[in-house]
C-alpha cells in the first residue's frame, strides 16, 4: 500500500478545506437545522440508511443540481472508492473498491458492478445514466450476493428517479455553457384522478464534446446529443394494493473522436467514430399489504440498440507512406427481462415470538445480446449470439435479540444457463450453480449510533472467450467469487446535525477473471503464447471509507469523505508472461476524497467542492498510470419565488483528467509504430448558466 500517499493526502485536503472555511464561514447563526433521514431503496426492505449494516453512499438531488450534472459520470467523484473507465464518449464501466470491468469489444460481458435505473438492469451499459429528474443515486459498496446476485460482485449502483404524487408541479430548466453545452428540460406532475398520479420529464442535451478535429476542420466530432424521456404513474387500486409504472426512452447519439497520436485534444481522424445507444424500458411495481405478510412484485423490461465504432488508425489517408486506414464498428441488440416476487413479514407474521422479520423471494432474469462486428481487415462481418437465463431464490432473516443487538442473515441460490455461438464456430452452452449471501451483526450503542460487523460472499458468473482460434479447453472460464469482511460505524450527533459513517473492509478474491496467457508446444516442437480471459489470479482488496455531513450553522453545510484502497494481486501472470504478483490492480486508486461546503444567505447560496483521486494503473496488460488530480467545482445560485439562476463551473483549474489509456501498442507510422502511451481526457474546465422556472 502507498502509505506515503496517504500521509500526503491530509495536507491536500487541508489546503482546500481552509479555502472553503475562509470563504464560507463568518456567521454565528443558531444551530437549528437537522440533516434529513436517508431512505435506501436498493435493499430487500426499504430502510433508513442508519440501520443498514453496509457501506452505502447516497447522492442527493441537491448534489446533482450543484454539479449541474447531466450524467452519472459528473457525480462519481463525490463517492469514495468508486472509479470509472471511458474508452467511449461517456463513462460506461464502473469500478467499486477496485473491482469492475473497463471495456468490451467482441466477447460477452458479465458485469461486476450492478447498475439499475428504476429497477431495470443496465449493468455494463452505463452510457444512458442521465440524471434527468433523479431523486437520488444509491451506491452499495461490497458484494450484494443476497440482494442482486451475479452482477453485483463489487457492489450495486441504483438510480432512482422521482415518484409521481398528487400535488401539481411543473417546471423548466435551460442551461447554456462552454463547448456548445446546451440543455433544455421540463417536468410536469399531478393527479389524473383521485387514485392515479402521473409524472413526465423530458430533456435534450447537446455539447461539442471538448475535442476539435484539425484534419476535418470541425469541433463536434466528439459531440453529445442526448434525449431522455421518463414517465411514472402511481395507482392506488385499493387501500391495500398499489401499483407504480415507469416508462423510459433514452436516445444517446454521441460522436467518438477522442484519441490522438500526440495526446492532445486535437484529432486527425478522417472517419470519426460514434457511441450510440437507444434504450426503451418499462418497470412495474405492485405492492399488496395482506393480513399475514406483504407481497411485492417487480417487472423490468429493456430493449437497447447499441452502436460503438471508431477510426482505428486515428489519422487520415496519406499521413505517412507506412500508414494504414481502418475502422471498427460494433452493433449490439440487447434485451433484458426480469421478474421478482417477494413475500415480506409484517407485525402479524414475525417469527420466534415476534423477534424476527423474514423475507423470501424468487427472481428470474433473461438476457440476450446479438453482436455484429464490421471491421476493415476482417474477411467478413463477425456475428455472435449470447443469451443467459437466471433463476434465483433468496431469503433474509433479521433477528432482534434485544433493543441493542440484532443479527441479519441472507442467502441466495442462483442457477444460470447460458448459450453462445459465433461465426468462428465457437458454440457453448455452459450451466452454473452459484450462491452468495451475508451475515451481519448489528449493535446499537444508542438510538442514533449503530456499529456492525459482517461477512459476505459475492460471485460473478463465468463466461466464454470469443476467439475461435483458441483451444477448446481455454474457451470457457469459471465463476469468480470473493469473501468480504467488513466492520463499520454509523452515527448521528449534535441533535442530528452531524452524520458520520465509517467502514473498514477486506476482500479475499478467488479465481479472478483476468487476461492471462498459457504456453503451448506446437506439433513442430516450437512454443507459442496464447492469451485468453481466464481464472488466473488471486487478489486482496482492503481499505477504509469515511463520510461526514455536518450542518455547522443553520446556513452552512459541510460534507467530506475519503476512500482509502489497497488492491493488489496475490498471484497473477499476465498474457505477456509478466509476473504482476504484488502489483496494484487496475483502476484501483489508493485514495479518493471529496470536500464540499454550501453557504446560504437570503436568496443566495454558494457551493464549493474539491474532488481528489490518486494515480492508478489503467490495465493489467501494461504499466501506464494516470496522473493524480484535484478538481475544483463551484455553484452560485439565486432563488426567487418562482425562478432561479445558477452560475456553475466544473474542473475550474482545468486539470487534464485521464479517463482511458492504451500502452501496449504503437499507432504512429511517423515513429515506426513504436509502443508509447495514449490517453483519452475527460471534461476540461467548463462554466455554464442554468435558469429554472416553476409554474
Amino acid at each position: 500500500m502507498k502509505f506515503e500517499q496517504y500521509f500526503r493526502l491530509p495536507f491536500a485536503v487541508n489546503r482546500q478545506t481552509l479555502l472553503l472555511f475562509s470563504l464560507l464561514c463568518g456567521s454565528s447563526a443558531s444551530l437549528a437545522v437537522e440533516l434529513p433521514e436517508v431512505v435506501v431503496t436498493a435493499q430487500l426492505r426499504q430502510s433508513d440508511e442508519l440501520s443498514v449494516p453496509s457501506s452505502i453512499s447516497v447522492v442527493s438531488e441537491q448534489v446533482i443540481a450543484a454539479r449541474a450534472a447531466q450524467h452519472f459520470e459528473d457525480v462519481i467523484n463525490t463517492i469514495p472508492n468508486v472509479n470509472f473507465s471511458s474508452g467511449s464518449n461517456r463513462a460506461r464501466y464502473f469500478q467499486i473498491r477496485g473491482i469492475g470491468e473497463r471495456s468490451q469489444f467482441v466477447s460477452p460481458l458479465n458485469a461486476s458492478v450492478g447498475f439499475l435505473i428504476d429497477g431495470v438492469d443496465f449493468s455494463g451499459v452505463g452510457s444512458i445514466a442521465t440524471m434527468l429528474d433523479v431523486d437520488q443515486v444509491e451506491v452499495l459498496r461490497g458484494p450484494q450476493g443476497t440482494i442482486y446476485g451475479a452482477n453485483a460482485l463489487a457492489g450495486l449502483v441504483n438510480v432512482k428517479t422521482k415518484d409521481a404524487h398528487d400535488d401539481f408541479e411543473a417546471g423548466i430548466n435551460l442551461t447554456a455553457g462552454e463547448y456548445g453545452h446546451e440543455t433544455l428540460s421540463a417536468v410536469v406532475n399531478g393527479a389524473l384522478t383521485d387514485k392515479i398520479n402521473a409524472r413526465v420529464a423530458v430533456e435534450r442535451h447537446e455539447s461539442d464534446g471538448y475535442y476539435k478535429n484539425d484534419f476535418l476542420g470541425s469541433d463536434d466530432n466528439n459531440a453529445r446529443d442526448e434525449l431522455t424521456i421518463r414517465s411514472k404513474f402511481s395507482v392506488d387500486v385499493t387501500e391495500t394494493w398499489g401499483i407504480n409504472l415507469m416508462l423510459s426512452h433514452v436516445d444517446i447519439d454521441n460522436g467518438y473522436d477522442a484519441f490522438t497520436l500526440d495526446n492532445s485534444r486535437s484529432t486527425l481522424s478522417d472517419e470519426p467514430g460514434h457511441d450510440r445507444q437507444e434504450s426503451d424500458s418499462l418497470a412495474l411495481e405492485s405492492m399488496w399489504r395482506l393480513n399475514k405478510f406483504d407481497l411485492e412484485l417487480t417487472l423490468g423490461l429493456a430493449r437497447s440498440d447499441i452502436e460503438y465504432g471508431y477510426d482505428e488508425d486515428w489519422t487520415f489517408v496519406g499521413i505517412h507512406p507506412f500508414g494504414y486506414s481502418s475502422t471498427d464498428n460494433y452493433l449490439r441488440d440487447r434485451n433484458t427481462e426480469s421478474l421478482e416476487v417477494r413475500m415480506i413479514s409484517n407485525d402479524q407474521s414475525k417469527l420466534f415470538s415476534g423477534s424476527t422479520d423474514w423475507l423470501v423471494g424468487i427472481y428470474a432474469l433473461s438476457s440476450s445480446e446479438d453482436l455484429t462486428r464490421i471491421y476493415t481487415f476482417a474477411a467478413s462481418d463477425f456475428s455472435s449470439q449470447y443469451a443467459f437465463d437466471t433463476l434465483a431464490v433468496f431469503f433474509q432473516l433479521d433477528t432482534h435479540f434485544s433493543e441493542k443487538l440484532a443479527l441479519s442473515t441472507g442467502l441466495r441460490f442462483e442457477q444460470r444457463d447460458s448459450s453462445y455461438d459465433n461465426t468462428d464456430a465457437v458454440d457453448f452452452t455452459p450451466s452454473e450453480d452459484l450462491w452468495g449471501g451475508r451475515i451481519a451483526l448489528k449493535y446499537f450503542l444508542s438510538d442514533q449510533t449503530m456499529s456492525y460487523v459482517s461477512v459476505a460472499r459475492g460471485y460473478k458468473a463465468g463466461g466464454v472467450n470469443a476467439d475461435g482460434t483458441l483451444p477448446a479447453d481455454l474457451r470457457l472460464f469459471d465463476e469468480e467469487y470473493l469473501i468480504e469482511y467488513e466492520v463499520g460505524l454509523k452515527t448521528r450527533l449534535l441533535d442530528n446535525r452531524l452524520h458520520l459513517r465509517a467502514a473498514m473492509f477486506l476482500d479475499d478474491r478467488h479465481d479472478q477473471q483476468v487476461k492471462s496467457s498459457v504456453t503451448r508446444v506446437r506439433p513442430d516442437g516450437s512454443t507459442e503464447f496464447i492469451d485468453f480471459l481466464g481464472n488466473a489470479a488471486q487478489g486482496t482488496n482492503k481499505g477504509v471509507e469515511v463520510e461526514v455531513d455536518w450542518f455547522a450553522l443553520d446556513n452552512l453545510k459541510l460534507s467530506a469523505n475519503v476512500g482509502l484502497l489497497d488492491a493488489t494481486f496475490d498471484e497473477f501472470v499476465n498474457e505477456f508472461g509478466e509476473n504482476l504478483s504484488g502489483r496494484d490492480q487496475a483502476h484501483a486508486p489508493a485514495y479518493t476524497y471529496h470536500v464540499s461546503g454550501e453557504y446560504s444567505f437570503n436568496r443566495l447560496s454558494l457551493q464549493l467542492s474539491v474532488d481528489g483521486k490518486d494515480e492508478f494503473y489503467f490495465s493489467d496488460r501494461h504499466a501506464v498510470q494516470s496522473d493524480s488530480y484535484t478538481l475544483l467545482n463551484a455553484n452560485i445560485t439565486y432563488a426567487a419565488d418562482a425562478w432561479s439562476l445558477s452560475l456553475w463551473g466544473r474542473n475550474l483549474t482545468n486539470e487534464d483528467v485521464q479517463v482511458r489509456a492504451f500502452g501496449s501498442f504503437g499507432n504512429d507510422p511517423r515513429k515506426g509504430y513504436v509502443t508509447e502511451p495514449y490517453f483519452q481526457y475527460g471534461e476540461p474546465s467548463i462554466v455554464g448558466l442554468t435558469f429554472g422556472y416553476e409554474f
